[in-house]
């Protein structure tokens, strides 16, 4: 019978396999947040996967390396972020376990998924992130309503949209001041793009490389110039 109810000191040797251990307090909020996920996907089909090991191998671990390659760039001082496409929280919730930097809002236009994410957020308390449930076009005027700056600092997207496309669509939603750039964080299957791929207005700025699901997986961050 496949193991359906993470422990933390499981999670603590699961992360420790895959070469990027946590703290027991991590460990803890990332297995309340699989038992809650596992739970709910037998009823929405939230992840397509039944036990948490195969969660935390295949999904969770992008998390894991992304909290790394985030603490790595130059972001402004509590910068505001937003992950378009957020889903069932992944890799967004278990990230913002490791790494808790400014306010971190998970974008997603479906119901379901959302109203999922508010109830794990309910659970785990995590400071500063939030759930907008609704489209990516109209997140920023919705959070500068309720106080928040009208551009953000940070933008996330796995298979949100092809990259070049997801670049057109987000340059006018990143910051662009003399001394706050915004920057986007592709997270992808295929390795970053020649320099002389990239579009005009934009720099490539840093790359990392990890294990996943036995292939490699990539990072890469844009900057607005």
């Amino acid at each position: 019978m496949a193991d359906t109810r993470p422990a933390s000191e499981a999670v603590i040797q699961a992360a420790r396999a895959l070469g990027r251990p946590v703290t027991a307090d991590q460990a803890a909020l990332l297995a309340a947040y699989l038992d809650q996920l596992i739970k709910w996907n037998k009823k929405m089909n939230l992840v397509g996967r039944s036990d948490w090991r195969a969660v935390f191998d295949t999904l969770v671990v992008d998390s894991l390396f992304l909290a790394d390659f985030l603490a790595g760039l130059r972001l402004a001082d509590k910068p505001l972020c937003l992950d378009f496409g957020a889903g069932a929280g992944l890799p967004g919730i278990p990230l913002r376990v490791l790494w808790r930097d400014g306010d971190y809002w998970l974008v997603e236009v479906r119901e379901k998924r959302a109203l999922f994410m508010k109830s794990a957020l309910g659970r785990l308390k995590l400071p500063g992130t939030s759930v907008f449930h609704g489209r990516a076009e109209d997140a920023l005027a919705r959070l500068e309503r309720s106080g928040h700056h009208a551009t953000a600092d940070l933008i996330l997207s796995r298979a949100f949209m092809p990259w070049k496309k997801l670049l057109d669509f987000i340059r006018p939603m990143l910051r662009n001041e003399p001394d706050r750039v915004g920057m986007a964080v592709i997270l992808s299957n295929d390795p970053p793009p020649d320099e002389a791929d990239i579009p005009d207005g934009w720099q490539l700025g840093n790359v990392a490389s990890y294990p996943a699901a036995g292939d490699e997986r990539y990072f890469w961050s844009l900057k607005v110039v």
